[in-house]
């Protein structure tokens, strides 16, 4: 089931709210040669390239359908190619990160990898969702154990790899990472109605699920699921606090 970029876009605005934070933690300097792990669509790898001057830019995705989009905002010192971020190789002044990494199981292993890649001097930047606490994901979690998806499912659940704030600071020093910047905020949308938490969860959370299920049991986990949000938040507009966690670290 391949990602779409029109239903990731439907929150465009706050899902691209906390690059306004991450890009500030970039020490900018003229002539880096920067990467952008999962570049999705391509409007914030460009908005980096447009704030390193001078700068060499390649953004890379494993969606085909993402980066047919992304093509489209390509330009002298920004490129976009297909690729795995778990493969990451050569070396870096910046390797950065928005909402991605989330999806990469064992970050006791790809943090260090990550640092191995960057130059003396580079520097990791990345914001990644801390949200899996929230009640829509344990919403999401017990829908997937209902029948008749369970079975379809297998038993199987997503395992969420994300880390505590202070396990990436301890998992950056020891690794080598300096002047760090550690920090989780709250991002508060607020959604028209508990439907669109839905919307929201189908284009990113959901989608593992989604794509593991037989195409005629689709609709109905997204009605179940549907149901038992709008149980819970019943009242309009509906307040959804969106939890990051962001982390910058130079190898020096």
């Amino acid at each position: 089931m391949p990602w779409s970029p029109d239903q990731y876009l439907r929150f465009q605005e706050q899902r691209f709210a906390p690059f306004a934070d991450l890009l500030p933690l970039v020490k900018v300097r003229p002539g880096l040669r920067a990467i952008d792990l999962g570049c999705g669509t391509g409007e914030l790898t460009r908005q980096l390239a447009d704030a390193l001057p001078e700068g060499d830019v390649l953004g890379i995705d494993s969606s085909a359908e993402m980066l047919e989009r992304a093509q489209a905002q390509a330009r002298p010192g920004l490129q976009f190619a297909c690729g795995d971020l778990r493969e990451l190789t050569g070396t870096w002044d910046l390797i950065f990160s928005h909402a991605v990494i989330q999806w990469v199981p064992d970050h006791e292993t790809l943090i260090p990898d990550l640092l191995d890649c960057l130059n003396p001097g580079g520097q990791l930047v990345i914001q990644l969702p801390s949200n899996h606490t929230h009640l829509n994901h344990l919403i999401m979690l017990a829908t997937a154990q209902e029948e008749p998806f369970r079975s379809a499912l297998g038993g199987w659940t997503r395992q969420i790899p994300v880390l505590t704030i202070d396990h990436y600071a301890e998992l950056l020093y020891a690794n080598g990472g300096r002047e760090l910047t550690v920090f989780e905020k709250v991002y508060p949308h607020v959604m028209p109605d508990s439907d669109a938490i839905a919307e929201w969860s189908r284009g990113t959370a959901l989608i593992p699920y989604l794509e593991r299920l037989p195409e005629e049991l689709r609709e109905p986990m997204m009605q179940r699921y549907r149901e038992q949000l709008r149980a819970r938040y019943p009242q309009t507009p509906v307040f959804y606090g969106f939890r990051r966690i962001l982390f910058a670290a130079t190898r020096p």
